[in-house]
């Protein structure tokens, strides 16, 4: 079994009460749910699927070589 790393991006939608979950390491690999953590779980069943889909076709899997970790922080300001 090949282990990848694919980093992913969850956004509040503009226009619903939805979040929209994607993986800019996988063009047309996204997802969305009714909340974020229903985005993610959903977003990580669609990228188990889309490797596959991937290698079937010859296509490679692409790997992003920089890691980044990005979350939200907030902080109050008098």
């Amino acid at each position: 079994m090949q282990y990848y790393t694919f980093e992913i991006v969850i956004e509040k939608e503009a226009e619903d009460e939805g979040y929209s979950a994607y993986s800019p390491s996988l063009p047309d690999c996204f997802s969305n749910g009714r909340t974020a953590e229903e985005a993610k779980g959903n977003i990580r069943d669609a990228i188990q699927q889309h490797p596959q889909a991937l290698l079937a076709h010859g296509q490679p899997i692409a790997q992003s070589e920089k890691r980044e970790h990005v979350e939200e922080l907030t902080v109050g300001v008098p």
